[in-house]
């Protein structure tokens, strides 16, 4: 059976940083692995991923799952039409909710995306 790819890309900021990219290689060795392995899998099932590996949370913003024992990791990321998917940055979770401020950065950074994807049209 032939998998549907979603085309995942990092978000770029306008300093030219990626800041999902840059969090992920940052991490530690098994954590990084395992949110590599959460990224493959985001592009093997796209909309199709749910709990554990991946959750909504509000207003198209989803997260990845990553757990090594105490160490939780998340990437937001949000969807576009033509089953492509943004990764737009990752933190350490402390608390037992996504901290609101994280997701109001994820949405500033899919209403940036979307404004000069718009513009070069």
């Amino acid at each position: 059976m032939e998998k549907t790819e979603f085309d995942v890309k990092f978000y770029d900021a306008t300093d030219g940083s990626k800041p999902a990219k840059e969090f992920i290689l940052g991490l530690l060795p098994k954590m990084r692995a395992k949110v590599l392995r959460l990224v493959d899998m985001l592009e093997s099932n796209g909309s199709y991923l749910r709990e554990p590996y991946s959750k909504h949370l509000e207003d198209g913003i989803f997260e990845l799952r990553g757990q090594i024992g105490s160490d939780i990791s998340r990437v937001l990321y949000f969807f576009m039409v033509g089953k492509k998917a943004v990764l737009t940055h990752g933190f350490i979770k402390k608390t037992k909710k996504t901290p609101p401020s994280e997701i109001k950065l994820a949405k500033k950074y899919r209403a940036e995306y979307l404004s000069r994807k718009e513009n070069k049209q």
